[in-house]
C-alpha cells in the first residue's frame, strides 16, 4: 500500500466529489482506493497502480470543473472508463467541442469520444448516419447542429421527419385530425426543439414555414433545397421509404439520419431501410457513418447498464443460433452421407452375385 497526495481547491471539491461524496465513493469502489480529505489536500491510499489511476482521474475532473463544468455521474463514469486505456485526458478535448447553447444558456457539447466524432462527421459530410442505442444523443446533437446552422444562416429552413409507425394501436383509433394523430410520434423532436430553441421561437418559425416537423410520408414528391433535414427513427423505414427520402435532397442541404438497429417496430419479416442503406451507401464519398455504442450513453447510468445487458443477451442468442445452425448443417451432411452409403450397397451386392 502507498499514499499519494493531490491538491483540489476547496471551491471545486463539492463539484468533483459529488453530493454526499457520491463521486468520490464511486472512484474508491471502482479503483479499490481510499480517499481522505484534509483541507485542500486529498490523500489517496491504495496499491501503487490504482492509487496512480485515482490521482489521474481526480486531476482530470478538477480540470473539467475549473472550466466551469458541473461534474455529472456520466463524467465520472466515462473518465474512469477512459482511464483504463490511459486516455482520461481526452475528456478535456471533448469538452472543447461546443455545438450551441440551450434557450436557458446551458452549453450543448459532446460528452463522449463517439459523440465528438459524430459532430465532426456532421460538419464534414453532406449526409451522415448516426447509428446506436437509446440515450447516445443521436437526435439531440443532430437537432442542436441543425438549429445552430439555421441561426448562422447556413440553411434557410429545418425539416424534421420520422416514420409514423404504428406500435400497438391504429392511427385511425386515435382522436383528432391527421396532425393530432401523428404528433405523438413526433413528440421527441418537439421536446428537443423547445429545449434548444424555445417554444416561442419555434412557433414563430414554424408559422413561417421555416421549421417543419412532419411524418416521413409527407416527403414524397418534394425536393428539399437549402435545408437541414433530420430523419429520426430510421430503423422503422422500409427500403422504398429510405430511397424516397434520400432522393429528395437538393442543393445546399445537409442530412442527418439517426436510428437504433435494436429497436425496430416494423412488421415481422420486413427489411429495414436503414439496414439496406448501410450496405448500399457505405463506400460513397460525402456520406459518413458514426456507430455509437453503450459506452456513448449519456442518460442515467442505469440506462447504460440496461443497454449493455441487452447487447450481451443478444450476442449470446446469436452465438446459440449459430451453433444450432452449424449442428443442423453437420447432421444434414451426415444424413446425406448415410443415405448415399445405403444406396450404394445393393449395387455392390448385385455385382458380387
Amino acid at each position: 500500500m502507498i499514499e499519494t497526495m493531490i491538491n483540489i481547491p476547496i471551491e471545486h471539491q463539492k463539484n468533483v466529489f459529488g453530493e454526499l461524496d457520491a463521486y468520490a465513493k464511486r472512484i474508491e469502489k471502482t479503483l479499490h482506493v481510499t480517499l481522505i480529505s484534509r483541507g485542500e489536500e486529498i490523500k489517496i491510499i491504495g496499491e501503487e497502480g490504482p492509487a496512480a489511476n485515482a490521482r489521474r482521474v481526480l486531476s482530470t475532473l478538477v480540470d473539467l470543473a475549473a472550466r466551469g463544468n458541473a461534474i455529472t455521474e456520466q463524467n465520472v463514469q466515462y473518465t474512469l472508463a477512459l482511464m483504463s486505456e490511459h486516455r482520461e485526458q481526452e475528456v478535456l478535448e471533448i469538452d472543447k467541442e461546443l455545438v450551441c447553447h440551450t434557450i436557458g444558456g446551458k452549453p450543448i457539447k459532446p460528452k463522449t469520444l463517439g459523440q465528438k466524432s459524430y459532430v465532426e462527421k456532421i460538419r464534414e459530410n453532406m449526409i451522415v448516419f448516426g447509428i446506436g442505442p437509446a440515450g447516445t444523443g443521436k437526435t439531440y446533437l443532430a437537432m442542436a447542429m441543425a438549429i445552430q446552422a439555421f441561426k448562422n444562416d447556413e440553411v434557410s429552413r429545418i425539416i424534421l421527419t420520422r416514420p409514423a409507425i404504428e406500435a400497438g394501436e391504429k392511427l385511425g383509433f386515435l382522436p383528432g385530425d391527421l396532425q393530432s394523430k401523428v404528433d405523438p410520434y413526433l413528440r421527441p423532436l418537439y421536446d428537443a426543439l423547445y429545449q434548444i430553441m424555445g417554444a416561442e421561437a419555434f412557433q414563430k418559425n414554424s408559422e413561417k414555414g421555416l421549421i417543419e416537423v412532419a411524418p416521413l410520408a409527407y416527403m414524397r414528391g418534394r425536393t428539399l433545397d437549402n435545408a437541414y433535414i433530420i430523419l429520426d427513427e430510421a430503423q422503422n423505414t422500409t427500403p422504398a421509404q429510405m430511397k424516397m427520402f434520400l432522393t429528395r435532397i437538393g442543393f445546399g442541404s445537409k442530412v442527418i439520419i439517426t436510428g437504433d438497429q435494436t429497436q425496430k417496430d416494423l412488421p415481422a419479416g420486413q427489411v429495414s431501410g436503414l439496414d439496406v442503406a448501410m450496405k448500399v451507401l457505405r463506400d460513397i464519398e460525402g456520406i459518413g457513418f458514426e456507430f455509437l455504442t453503450s459506452r456513448d450513453v449519456v442518460r442515467h447510468p442505469l440506462v447504460q447498464r440496461i443497454v449493455q445487458a441487452y447487447e450481451e443477451y443478444e450476442a449470446a442468442q446469436q452465438r446459440r443460433s449459430s451453433r444450432k445452425a452449424e449442428r443442423a448443417k453437420r447432421a444434414d451432411a451426415a444424413g446425406k452421407t448415410d443415405k448415399a452409403d445405403k444406396t450404394d450397397k445393393p449395387f455392390e451386392g448385385r455385382r458380387q452375385s
